[in-house]
């Protein structure tokens, strides 16, 4: 494993945490009401939700992708799985109607205990989460020849990525809060959606590349992504 893997965990962890949806609302609406420490103590419960379905992904499929890790129909039900989330974020009816944040009940107090266990159910609760880290851990374990230790540096640098986005939004929310229009949010959310079915359609590519250019391709590529 290397820097430029590394770098894109990072990114996989910015592009998640725009992912719009009610805890992304719920956050910038916690900093706004009760400051950044609650909303950092909410968020520390959002992350740990996140912890959570990834060690729930990844115990789950240990075992069958270690078994079948060399196989290249992997990549066709990751990227199947990275597809299905997509459309779904896509074409997901409630678009329109979640243009307004929800209203979801603050604790008057700040109390930070609340707040990480709300952050926690609030995000344990959607299983889209757990079927976006599935997908992911499909694709980047055998990669990473699901060795113990690329695979925690790598998912601890998706996480960093990820905490570093939110503390930038807890920090800019009255700005953020007042540019996310409905047709933002909208357009915002259609666009996820589009970059999960493109990144699955890409994925699922390699099912059918040989392993030898698949590579060449991918050096080729990061070599003129580090010359820019």
């Amino acid at each position: 494993m290397d820097f430029y893997d590394l770098k894109n965990a990072f990114f996989i962890g910015f592009v998640m945490s725009f992912m719009i949806g009610p805890v992304f609302f719920m956050l910038l609406k916690t900093s706004i009401l009760k400051g950044a420490r609650a909303a950092i103590a909410f968020d520390i419960g959002v992350i740990l939700g996140d912890i959570s379905f990834m060690l729930i992904a990844y115990f789950g499929s240990r075992s069958l992708l270690e078994k079948i890790k060399d196989d290249p129909r992997l990549f066709l039900i990751g990227g199947l799985i990275l597809i299905v989330y997509g459309l779904i974020t896509y074409l997901d009816k409630n678009n329109k109607k979640e243009l307004e944040a929800p209203e979801v009940d603050i604790p008057e107090s700040n109390n930070y205990l609340k707040l990480l266990l709300k952050g926690f159910a609030l995000n344990f609760i959607n299983i889209g989460v757990l079927a976006g880290w599935l997908g992911i851990i499909v694709v980047v374990g055998p990669t990473l020849d699901m060795n113990p230790t690329y695979m925690f540096w790598y998912f601890a640098t998706v996480i960093l990525g990820y905490a570093t986005t939110d503390l930038g939004k807890i920090l800019l929310a009255k700005q953020l809060k007042s540019k996310l229009t409905p047709l933002v949010i909208y357009r915002i959310k259609r666009g996820m959606g589009v970059l999960l079915i493109v990144f699955g359609a890409i994925i699922m590519l390699k099912t059918f590349i040989p392993k030898e250019k698949m590579d060449s391709l991918l050096q080729t590529v990061e070599e003129t992504t580090k010359s820019q």
